[in-house]
Formats: structure tokens, sequence, C-alpha cells
């Protein structure tokens, strides 16, 4: 219930510019956000290694 709170007052319009903070698209999460892809690094993974991101794939070496 405590992240669904969260999402739901990330979609209001703050009252001052500072306190926007960017959020994941998918699980809403604050933390590791790349601005690039709009989503976290976590999701960012599991798209990539299922194939859905394009021209992005798992570094290995």
């Amino acid at each position: 219930m405590a992240s669904k709170s969260k999402i739901a007052k990330f979609h209001k319009k703050p009252k001052f510019s500072t306190r926007f903070r960017n959020r994941c698209r998918i699980c809403g999460r604050p933390r590791g956000f790349y601005r690039r892809f709009g989503l976290c690094r976590i999701c960012i993974r599991k798209l990539a290694d299922q194939g859905m991101i394009p021209g992005l794939m798992k570094a290995s070496w």
C-alpha cells in the first residue's frame, strides 16, 4: 500500500519544482533511474535480457 500511495503522489504536480523525483515507469522505483530510458536499473536489465530494448544487450566478456 505504501508504494502505491508513493506512485499516486508522484503523478500529482509538486508544490515546488525541486520536489520532483524521477521514477521508473514500470515499478515506480526512485533510485537507479536512467533518464534515457525512463526506467530503473533493475527494469532495464530485465527488458534487455528479454531483448525488449533495441540496441541494448547485456555485456559479456
